[in-house]
């Protein structure tokens, strides 16, 4: 397995757990999914509602496309934006959202809980600086601001 080198933000440790991708660019020749199916299979899921990961593990797993860029020449999102059915958030800053909103619930429950006081400090961090990372390549909006509620508890 190749080390990426990387630390994680904020822990001492460094990220090895990843999948591995397929080594060739092309299609594998055993691929009986035509890029017009996958094309109405990743609209039709994404007006279902399932995120863009999810979308990509369901064509892997129950239609034997190991990866969709070497099918159809573009990522799931492209896909997605050019068929008008992408998220209006990154998928990755959902997630962090979410996860910060359940630290919250948490918290009015337990107010005494240091530990999430700062994991929720630490889930904020991320959050400004990937919104700030997506305001500056114009993926959102410049006036989009994430509001902390429950931030000064400490």
């Amino acid at each position: 397995m190749k080390d990426c080198g990387m630390a994680r933000i904020h822990s001492h440790r460094h990220g090895k757990s990843h999948q591995t991708r397929p080594p060739n660019k092309t299609n594998p020749s055993w691929v009986t999914t035509t890029p017009d199916e996958a094309r109405t299979t990743i609209l039709k899921l994404a007006k279902e509602g399932v995120t863009p990961s999810r979308i990509g593990q369901t064509l892997r797993d129950d239609y034997g496309v190991p990866l969709v860029k070497m099918l159809l020449g573009k990522s799931v999102g492209e896909v997605l934006s050019e068929g008008k059915a992408a998220p209006k958030l990154p998928q990755d800053l959902q997630d962090l959202i979410d996860r910060a909103l359940r630290v919250q619930r948490h918290l009015k429950s337990h107010k005494s809980d240091r530990k999430n006081v700062h994991s929720l400090e630490l889930v904020e961090a991320k959050i400004y600086r990937l919104s700030k990372y997506y305001k500056e390549r114009g993926i959102l909006p410049s006036d989009f601001k994430y509001t902390a509620v429950v931030a000064q508890l400490a």
